[in-house]
């Protein structure tokens, strides 16, 4: 093994320890590549069908904590159940429910998108300084939530481009105390930089999510994306995971009818990077899920100028691929880490905001936010294998 595959591994292994860490995740594998993360104890429901899981609890003597249960958003609820089998009561209840699949899930880990920790290339690199195009007059620029970790105050990227008042800040860098640079520190940053560099006339929010290590539960990313300020017409997604069923979790169905119920808005989501070419990941899948908001939700493969990459998740639900490796961008000023502020770093999590930024120029030239989304894919050519591609 190469000192940079010695590198990898180490930050590949790191992240699985911090999940393994965590007392109250919990892990199943129907893939080796992908495991599905949720949360001991816990079920997200359906409001409208809270009454079916009640009864179904309530027969097999399991009982509802003292938390008892709580409303995430308007339409779902949250429950905390004692010494409860997650997997095998989601099967049950949907087995004997009317409506099956769409009354509960259990409360799912998702995971930003380098590939599970520090990227499918390794961890970022310092890279050499660049020079950011100007920024355009405050008049009619397009406004862009990133829902990712926080963003670090001291970056090369100008605070100019933040929305006032939007921003989440992080301040940490290692959690855990190990000497090391957590692996997603700087990676809203990094995906903010990205969106400049194409697509300077934007206004961004950054809402926080995932830690430091990239890991956010399902009801964390609801309540994130209630938070969506009516104006925001791009949101960014760089982070999703995978269902034991490959069926798509609730919470989040919740949470994206909800965002997009605004609808002058588009949600762009990362494939992910486990090498899948078999199972959904989400909430990228979405795209492909057949509701009535779908083609409002792009889901981005990565390529690396000649083919999609080959640690990309793809499948029929990606909408586009666009270039994932060895990225250029903003990263954060830190002395023992990243003297110049920049670094190259790989993954589709940073495909993902080089499709927002395509999009966010045709917003700003007058097109709608789906139309623009529309025009993009209609546009990107048919370059790599199956999926159309962004150059």
């Amino acid at each position: 093994m190469s000192a940079s595959d010695d590198r990898l591994a180490g930050y590949h292994h790191r992240r699985q320890r911090r999940l393994r860490s965590l007392p109250r995740l919990r892990s199943t594998t129907t893939r080796p590549d992908s495991p599905v993360w949720y949360v001991a104890d816990e079920l997200l429901v359906v409001e409208e069908d809270r009454r079916h899981v009640e009864r179904y609890l309530t027969g097999h003597r399991r009982e509802v904590t003292a938390l008892g249960d709580e409303e995430v958003v308007p339409g779902l609820r949250r429950y905390f159940a004692t010494g409860l089998d997650v997997p095998d009561t989601v099967r049950a209840v949907r087995g004997g429910a009317p409506r099956g699949a769409t009354v509960l899930c259990p409360n799912h880990v998702f995971l930003g998108t380098p590939f599970n920790h520090g990227g499918p290339c390794g961890p970022p690199v310092p890279a050499s300084e660049a020079t950011l195009a100007g920024r355009p007059s405050d008049d009619d620029l397009v406004s862009v939530a990133i829902v990712d970790t926080g963003a670090w105050v001291d970056s090369k990227l100008p605070a100019g481009y933040y929305r006032p008042g939007a921003v989440d800040i992080e301040t940490e860098t290692d959690v855990d105390n190990d000497g090391l640079l957590d692996g997603d520190v700087g990676h809203a940053n990094f995906i903010a930089g990205v969106i400049v560099r194409h697509a300077p006339q934007v206004e961004l929010s950054v809402f926080k999510v995932l830690d430091t290590f990239g890991v956010c539960t399902e009801d964390q990313l609801v309540r994130a994306l209630g938070r969506l300020d009516p104006s925001v017409q791009l949101v960014n997604l760089s982070l999703g995971g995978f269902t034991e069923d490959d069926l798509p979790p609730v919470g989040l169905r919740v949470a994206l009818e909800n965002a997009l119920a605004v609808p002058d808005r588009v949600v762009v989501a990362a494939a992910g990077n486990n090498g899948n070419r078999i199972s959904p990941f989400w909430p990228a899948a979405f795209a492909g899920a057949g509701h009535a908001w779908s083609d409002r939700v792009a889901a981005v493969a990565a390529h690396d100028g000649s083919a999609i990459c080959d640690w990309s998740n793809a499948g029929p639900w990606v909408t586009l691929a666009a270039p994932g490796q060895d990225i250029h961008s903003t990263f954060i000023n830190h002395d023992e880490f990243f003297p110049s502020g920049w670094a190259q770093w790989s993954g589709t999590s940073f495909a993902t905001p080089r499709v927002v930024a395509e999009i966010a120029t045709h917003i700003a030239a007058g097109r709608s936010p789906a139309a623009a989304l529309e025009h993009v894919v209609a546009t990107a050519g048919d370059t790599f294998d199956d999926y159309i591609g962004l150059s």
